[in-house]
């Protein structure tokens, strides 16, 4: 039987999604492996490889270990390349990350129309921005993209 690892940045969201596993499938091995050990937001490369130590313990056929997104699937990957155990494995399939994508998604739309709005009615009121308020505008800008290419 194959066991299954669930990374999350959110210890109760891996838990939580451990917890339902778990309940729909009693004898299938699941281990969370959630949050930092302070318990703050985070991924936690002891915890992955501890929670797969865990499940390997249990599991002659291997290991899936699943991440929510991000940082989540860079430290699992490293976990996996120091264990060098081909028979664990990482899938790409996030458990978290489709419905969060669906709200920024919706959340940046409806921002932008928001936007288009006020930007129409500046237009047609003759209202404009100083040197200095484009200058927040675009560092703002600059910030967005830093964590974009940070945190992808």
């Amino acid at each position: 039987m194959v066991g299954f690892v669930l990374v999350s940045h959110i210890k109760k969201l891996a838990e939580g999604a451990a917890e339902l596993g778990t309940m729909m499938a009693p004898d299938v091995p699941v281990e969370a492996a959630g949050g930092l050990p302070d318990g703050s937001p985070g991924t936690d490369y002891e915890r992955i490889a501890s929670a797969i130590g865990r499940i390997r313990e249990r599991s002659l056929d291997g290991v899936i270990v699943i991440p929510d997104m991000g940082s989540s699937c860079m430290t699992s990957e490293m976990v996996l390349e120091d264990l060098g155990d081909p028979q664990v494995i990482m899938v790409d399939c996030p458990f978290a990350e489709g419905s969060w994508k669906d709200y920024f998604l919706d959340a940046a739309k409806n921002d932008m129309l928001q936007t288009t709005a006020l930007l129409s009615y500046a237009a047609e009121k003759g209202i404009t921005l100083t040197e200095e308020e484009l200058a927040a505008v675009e560092s703002s800008f600059d910030g967005i993209d830093d964590m974009a290419k940070a945190y992808g």
